[in-house]
């Protein structure tokens, strides 16, 4: 039976349109790519998780007391905090981008404060023995791997005093949402993850709608 014209032409813009739909962006990954790239990124904001946390966490500090009115039972790691206290008389001394920094202990308490070093401070000598207030970020001992010369050389000078086991330090001046690098580099990370994910899902829609189309043959209009 010979088919109608306007049926072959309905049936042919039909083919048509379903191609469009089915056809892929040139612009793209495909979907294992995409995944690859999502768990990178998602691997990298979770390497960061504390210095975004730290970024977007309260700028009132955490008030840790003085001398004689210590309160230790609000330390809380990752959090901006102060304290005043006396200094101990060793230091750990180092360098970072030309500039010498010293971690010093403040006697009594769990706390080190990681700080630049002050005029006439330099290694062997004592660091300045006048008492301070300070303000910065508040890290737990497993939170601060870099500082782990400091803690391992003051822990064992006995000027400081582990609290259930840990020592802190506070780097002085590093306050929430100063650090906008960090923030832009996540910012840039959390869209390159969200433009992947969509090259994901556009991918295994195709993907689906290819499966559920059948092979090209299957398509081919009947003579």
């Amino acid at each position: 039976m010979e088919s109608h014209p306007l049926q072959d032409d309905r049936e042919a813009r039909i083919a048509e349109l379903e191609g469009r739909l089915a056809r892929q962006s040139g612009v793209g990954v495909k979907a294992p790519v995409a995944a690859v790239a999502v768990a990178l990124c998602l691997g990298l904001l979770w390497y960061e998780r504390l210095d975004l946390a730290y970024y977007v966490g309260s700028r009132d500090p955490i008030g840790l007391g003085a001398e004689g009115d210590y309160h230790f039972e609000r330390l809380s790691s990752n959090h901006y905090a102060q304290i005043h206290g006396t200094p101990t008389t060793r230091g750990a001394y180092s360098s970072e981008r030309g500039q010498t920094y010293v971690a010093v202990g403040l006697r009594d308490t769990p706390v080190l404060v990681y700080r630049p070093a002050l005029p006439g401070e330099a290694p062997p000598r004592q660091p300045g023995q006048t008492p301070f207030a300070v303000r910065g970020r508040l890290l737990s001992q497993p939170d601060a791997e870099r500082y782990s010369d400091a803690f391992k050389l003051l822990g064992e000078a006995g000027e400081v005093r582990p609290r259930d086991g840990l020592l802190w330090v506070l780097v002085e001046g590093e306050r929430p949402g100063a650090d906008t690098l960090t923030a832009a580099l996540a910012a840039a990370v959390g869209a390159f993850a969200l433009l992947n994910g969509w090259f994901f899902a556009r991918d295994v829609r195709h993907r689906l709608r290819a499966l559920r189309r059948g092979p090209p043959e299957a398509q081919s209009p009947k003579a």
